[in-house]
């Protein structure tokens, strides 16, 4: 059994991430997919309760388990489970060019192969620069993903300045960020 993870903040979840995940379970033949929520991820500061987005995630998957992950960073999580076999990490373009800065990246791709996602007209050279610095780019396997033009920071902004934050928000996230009145406030705007 082929088992994908999905990891992120989450805050809010987007119709982007929906597609990657759809898009990554046929192009990769992923039998399961874990989302996990970073609680306090170790990169950037969420005001957002990890509860709060918790609930986001599991509206915006309902396919597919969404857990809470305590780990700041991946390598820790990876670690944490053994029982994992050979799992896909998946991830976005822009993320996968950042991994030679991640904690241990060698470490990570030993513990599980990734699964990149990538969009037309991103520039292959900065794939291939970051598949040239690490010790086993055979781990890495592509797909590609339709562009989505939406991100969390964007829609943050939007419902911080109390604006409709347009498309890019699953129906039922958006119905929990209005019944809960979720980024309701302007530190929502200032922050990426």
């Amino acid at each position: 059994m082929s088992l994908g993870l999905f990891g992120g903040s989450f805050d809010p979840p987007h119709d982007g991430h929906v597609a990657l995940v759809r898009t990554a379970k046929a192009a990769l033949g992923l039998d399961r997919v874990l989302v996990l929520v970073a609680a306090d991820p170790g990169h950037k500061r969420i005001d957002t309760p990890p509860g709060a987005r918790l609930e986001l995630a599991r509206a915006a998957f309902p396919d597919d388990e969404v857990v809470l992950d305590g780990h700041a960073r991946t390598v820790d999580l990876l670690r944490a489970h053994p029982e994992w076999d050979d799992p896909i990490f998946l991830l976005g373009a822009d993320a996968f060019i950042g991994l030679p800065a991640w904690k241990q990246p060698a470490e990570v791709l030993r513990l599980a192969r990734l699964g990149v996602a990538t969009r037309p007209g991103y520039p292959r050279e900065r794939i291939d620069a970051t598949l040239a610095r690490l010790d086993m780019p055979e781990r890495v396997l592509f797909f590609e993903l339709e562009p989505h033009a939406v991100s969390s920071h964007d829609l943050r902004g939007r419902l911080g300045r109390g604006e409709d934050p347009g498309v890019g928000l699953p129906d039922a996230v958006r119905r929990i960020v209005e019944r809960d009145g979720l980024y309701a406030d302007h530190r929502y705007t200032q922050r990426s």
